[in-house]
């Protein structure tokens, strides 16, 4: 940050700019970093999701051949 101890015009208007874009840069940092968290926190969640999801659907297909196989005539 600038040193801002200075008492001369142009000093005290880089301060107050200085200032004034750290106040406007604050919200813009918070909702990019609560962005960067939710993805974070979302990525995994929907990887296991679908893992789980494929993983339903395997076993499903596994119970209907196994009813397949026990319903087809056997020669």
């Amino acid at each position: 940050m600038s040193d801002c101890s200075n008492f001369n015009i142009s000093g005290t208007v880089n301060c107050l700019l200085e200032t004034a874009g750290n106040i406007a840069k604050i919200p813009v940092d918070l909702l990019n970093n609560g962005i960067n968290t939710a993805v974070s926190i979302i990525q995994p969640a929907t990887k296991t999701a679908a893992d789980l999801a494929v993983s339903v659907l395997n076993t499903f297909s596994q119970v209907l051949q196994n009813i397949a196989s026990v319903i087809a005539p056997k020669n």
